[in-house]
């Protein structure tokens, strides 16, 4: 009889959901009608954008899902007390802020993950056998990984960006120092970067670059580059080079020790992960190898006297 309400509240909760979605999308049609009437009476503009048909070429729930939860996520966000589209934000900005990203559609995505692990709880404790006790925790536990995944999708591509930011930036700072001191300027150089070595950081010094060239001054630009990311060496850099053009240092000394530094840092990170390996080895070790090993070589031995003593 539980079940049957517990069946009940979550198609109750369904349908609620649907009828707010539907809502939503009636009162957005409403605003768009005057827009849709003019331009029936404009026509279509020749050569023009068509926004319906870009929209039409997404998939079924990025048209049908997607506008509804993100208005939703976009009211919820609205009260939260802990900063959770500010923290969003931080975390797509340190993830290169990548295409069709944005804190809203992440908010959106957590309550429907939130609904679909509710869900998908409530049909694992129907088909497993779970005790009365687990199984609020059980849905409990299942809506708390739905809303978690998205948040953790954000923050892996975060964490894979800032390392391979922390991977080219020796290199980059070798191919920066060469270039000053072949006699190019810093602009150029940085130019050279962009054009030779492709990846993360090469995409942050182009960003640096553009703001350069249309009016923001380098240490500004600089420190632009110093908040849109998180790894240390690189924030030594841009403040060695602020300090560089605030109190007219030399550039290609600056980049000299920067390069020599990361190339020292480097090496000492390598032998830190190659001290890291045996410690790590220990545990399947011990319960992985050592086991298999001892049934390889001691288990003829122990069949072979079972046999002898006992049989």
């Amino acid at each position: 009889m539980s079940n049957l309400w517990l069946l009940l509240a979550l198609a109750g909760t369904f349908m609620a959901v649907l009828m707010v979605f539907l809502v939503i999308d009636m009162r957005a049609r409403e605003r768009n009608r005057p827009i849709a009437l003019l331009q029936s009476q404009i026509g279509p503009v020749e050569g023009s954008y068509d926004l319906r048909k870009n929209q039409l070429e997404g998939s079924a729930v990025s048209r049908i899902l997607m506008p509804g939860a993100k208005k939703v996520g976009r009211g919820i966000s609205r009260i939260l007390p802990f900063n959770l589209v500010d923290r969003i934000d931080a975390k797509l900005v340190l993830a290169g802020s990548p295409e069709g990203w944005d804190a809203e559609r992440v908010v959106a995505l957590k309550i429907i993950g939130a609904v679909v692990g509710l869900v998908g709880g409530f049909l694992f404790t129907s088909v497993v056998p779970v005790p009365s006790i687990f199984r609020l925790a059980t849905l409990v536990l299942f809506a708390m990984l739905g809303y978690t995944i998205p948040s953790q999708q954000v923050n892996s591509m975060a964490v894979r960006r800032q390392k391979a930011i922390r991977k080219q930036l020796s290199d980059v700072m070798d191919l920066l120092t060469i270039s000053v001191e072949a006699g190019l300027g810093f602009d150029a150089a940085i130019a050279q970067v962009v054009k030779n070595v492709p990846g993360p950081l090469s995409e942050e010094l182009a960003r640096l670059l553009q703001e350069v060239q249309i009016g923001v001054s380098r240490t500004d630009g600089f420190r632009h580059l110093g908040e849109r990311t998180d790894v240390t060496e690189l924030q030594g850099f841009v403040l060695s080079m602020i300090q560089a053009d605030l109190f007219g240092v030399s550039v290609a000394n600056v980049l000299r020790a920067q390069s020599k530094e990361l190339r020292l840092k480097r090496r000492q990170r390598a032998e830190e992960i190659a001290q890291k390996i045996p410690v790590k080895l220990l545990f399947p070790m011990i319960f992985m190898v050592l086991p298999a090993l001892f049934i390889i070589i001691l288990g003829p031995g122990a069949i072979h006297i079972y046999e002898q003593f006992f049989a």
